[in-house]
This record gives C-alpha cells, sequence and structure tokens, in this order.
C-alpha cells in the first residue's frame, strides 16, 4: 500500500475526509516551498500537491499561470522539486507528496529518470495533465513498481468510457476537476458534482477529490459530503499574492487549519 492509500484509507476508517491543497513549487520564493509544505501539514493537510513550474499550463486559470511565471523567473524547475521534496522528507517521513504538472518536463528528463529520482527522493504520486489514460499503462506499471501513485484528472465533460479507462490505470485518488474551464473559474455546483459522483464510483474504486472552485471553509464542508477529499490550489496562490513574502508561512498555515476545521465539523 502506497503512503497515498494508507492516508486515505486511514481518513476514512475515521470518517474523515481529505484535506489536500496545492502550491506551486518555487512561489512565491524558492526558499519558501519546503517551510510553505510544513505549514500545510501543521494546519492539517493530509496530501500535498506540488506544482512543478511550466511556461504552458493550458489547465491552469491566471492565478496559477501566475504562479508558475514567477517560479521560472527564479529559475525553479523539475528538478529544482525534486529537491524540494527531498527537503521536505528530513523532517515529515508521513505525509504524501504528489507532483502535478505537464508531461514536457519529464519527457525532457526522460521517463525512467523521472520515476528513479522521484522515487529516491520520496514522491508518492504523480498528475501530469496531458498524459492521456489511454497511453499511460507503461508509465503508470512503472510508478507502481516504484510504489508511487498515478492519479488521473475527471471532469464534467468525462464520457463514461473515459471515467472507465482511468479507473483502469488511476491508482491514489482520482481528481474530479468539478468544472468546466480552467482553475480558479466559475462557481461550484455542488448538485451538479453530487450526480457526477455515482458514474464515476461505478468505475473508479479509488478515492475521488473534488477539486476547482473551492475557496473557503464552507465550500469544503460542502463538497466533503459527496467525496472523498477536497482539492484546493487558486486560492491558497492568492493568498500568497495578497500576503508579504514574511508572513506569507504564518497565512498558509492559518487558512488550512480554517479549512480542515470547518471538514471537521
Amino acid at each position: 500500500m502506497s503512503r497515498i492509500q494508507a492516508c486515505l484509507a486511514a481518513l476514512a476508517a475515521k470518517n474523515k475526509k481529505g484535506l489536500i491543497p496545492f502550491i506551486t513549487a518555487g512561489d512565491p520564493a524558492p526558499e519558501l516551498t519546503v517551510p510553505l509544505m510544513h505549514a500545510m501539514v501543521e494546519g492539517g493537510a493530509d496530501i500535498i500537491e506540488l506544482g512543478v513550474p511550466f511556461s504552458d499550463p493550458m489547465a491552469d486559470g491566471p492565478v496559477i499561470q501566475r504562479a508558475s511565471e514567477r517560479a521560472l523567473l527564479r529559475g525553479v524547475g523539475l528538478r529544482n522539486v525534486l529537491e524540494f521534496v527531498r527537503e521536505f522528507r528530513l523532517h515529515d517521513q508521513i505525509t504524501p507528496v504528489v507532483l502535478m504538472g505537464y508531461a514536457n518536463p519529464i519527457e525532457r528528463m526522460g521517463q525512467d529518470v523521472f520515476i528513479a529520482q522521484a522515487a529516491h527522493v520520496g514522491v508518492d504520486g504523480v498528475l501530469v495533465v496531458d498524459y492521456p489514460p489511454e497511453e499511460c499503462e507503461e508509465f503508470t506499471n512503472k510508478m507502481q513498481q516504484n510504489q508511487m501513485d498515478t492519479i488521473f484528472l475527471l471532469a464534467p465533460t468525462s464520457t463514461d468510457e473515459r471515467i472507465e479507462q482511468v479507473g483502469k490505470v488511476a491508482s491514489g485518488y482520482v481528481y474530479y476537476v468539478s468544472l468546466k474551464g480552467v482553475t480558479g473559474s466559475g462557481t461550484l455546483d455542488l448538485e451538479s458534482v453530487a450526480a457526477m459522483m455515482p458514474r464515476i464510483k461505478k468505475h473508479v474504486k479509488v478515492p475521488v477529490g473534488v477539486g476547482f472552485g473551492i475557496r473557503d471553509g464552507a465550500t469544503a464542508r460542502a463538497i466533503s459530503t459527496v467525496s472523498d477529499a477536497v482539492v484546493i490550489g487558486s486560492r491558497i496562490i492568492q493568498e500568497l499574492e495578497n500576503t508579504a513574502p514574511e508572513n506569507a508561512v504564518a497565512a498558509v498555515k492559518s487558512f488550512i487549519s480554517g479549512v480542515r476545521q470547518a471538514l471537521d465539523e
């Protein structure tokens, strides 16, 4: 059982829902990434999604695009992200870390090299937005051989065929994108999310985390009534944009704490 699977199974046994916050590695400053990761855990995060900066993040809205641009300007790439995970693991051997990003940096490094290095530093899962599940069997097998999970996206527009294919290759959890469009856009529609869950659960046997449009403790709590976990990204990046760097760690910890409290009520 991977660290992600063990974490979500333990939460389910306690009838608790997972909290999965996202930050972009290197934003607002490279030296803050690891402290921010620890702050999220201290605030109550169960799993961390760490964004790999990329120049053309097509699934991300303006907020996360800006975070990627800031990180790239500071020279942060995939090798730096792996180093952040290694540093995080010096003090935290428990909290699962998922790298979220795009195919190009992995392909440039080479899949085998990436998988070996990711496993070595303590990565637990990878979500590659533009790896289609129909073409991912070899990659997912290699990931599983190294005790890492491959996370896939599903969306309101996903067909039953796509859901079934994701169910065949996904491990750890599936990330359901609750809105049409990019990250940080639109208003959450709880009824439509709830209506989609039976279609997903018919084919997907791993837990389902829901993201896009979760802004605060109240929306997280609402979504948790129909999902196994909630994912929050753009809202945390906005918190960082509106906070002085010296206050960033405390602000993110406080925000995550508020969401955790709402989830546990």
